[in-house]
């Protein structure tokens, strides 16, 4: 836990910094309110996995704090991956979308998900809540996230969407994009990162977008919360009670005894 705390630096310059992948392997339930602990120094500048090396470097500089490792207590940094459904063993709970972040998943109940790519964070969420079992983490060697794991690099140096990238390099060895062995500028020009890429797994975009999506999904739950306990807005419809919570348990049980079923049928005629 840092005891360092600069006067001047607000939540929303350190928050910045964060990839925005909202694991809450820092601790925090959100990115931004990590940023807040780290604002007021009661969180370290090492919690967040995700962002590694870079987002310590940078948190470091901008605290005007000492570097220090990561804290192997909140994880350890690991290439991107991003979750995939087996679309064939999905029962349709929706237990996976009420826990994304960033509403990367699409389904309703009783029907297929799927999780849209590109915005899936890999936070690894929606992997616990599962009863099949049916969601797994792949490697992402898309665009950027290749070119941070050694493969080779789309023309555009590491952006996820094939467009130009706006990074500026220096020749400090830090860790960068390891198809040019060359840094960000933005590590070691704090706010800088602003103007490229700072980290070698995600864009500034992407985190950007990550926010906005976190943010929208934040007031889209406040507002069902209000209308189930009785206070609506004036343009809002009163939402319907929740599900009996027994009815749901014994419906995935059936769908889970669906699954085994079918699954024990198919082994039997390949046998």
């Amino acid at each position: 836990m840092s005891t360092h705390v600069q006067q001047g630096i607000s939540a929303d310059r350190i928050d910045a910094w964060l990839p925005q992948t909202q694991c809450t392997q820092c601790g925090y339930p959100r990115c931004r309110a990590y940023a807040e602990a780290v604002a007021v120094g009661t969180a370290g500048i090492n919690q967040c996995p995700p962002g590694g090396e870079v987002t310590i470097a940078a948190l470091a500089k901008l605290l005007n704090a000492p570097p220090e490792p990561l804290d192997p207590c909140f994880g350890i940094h690991k290439p991107r991956a991003r979750a995939v459904i087996d679309e064939a063993v999905c029962i349709g709970c929706r237990k996976c979308l009420d826990v994304c972040p960033v509403d990367a998943i699409l389904g309703a109940r009783k029907l297929m998900h799927t999780v849209i790519a590109d915005e899936c964070t890999g936070c690894e969420l929606c992997l616990p809540p599962c009863p099949v079992d049916c969601i797994v983490m792949q490697p992402d060697l898309t665009g950027h996230a290749r070119s941070a794991s050694g493969s080779p690099p789309s023309p555009a140096c590491g952006r996820r969407d094939g467009g130009v990238a706006d990074v500026r390099w220096t020749s400090a060895p830090l860790s960068g994009c390891a198809s040019c062995s060359r840094t960000p500028a933005g590590i070691n020009e704090g706010e800088g990162a602003h103007s490229g890429e700072p980290w070698p797994e995600y864009t500034r975009a992407e985190a950007d977008r990550w926010r906005t999506r976190t943010e929208n999904r934040l007031r889209r739950l406040a507002r069902r919360k209000r209308t189930r306990h009785g206070t609506p807005h004036a343009t809002e419809s009163a939402a319907p009670l929740p599900p009996d919570r027994e009815r749901i348990r014994t419906e995935i049980r059936a769908a889970v005894a669906r699954v085994k079923a079918r699954k024990a049928h198919s082994s039997g005629q390949k046998t």
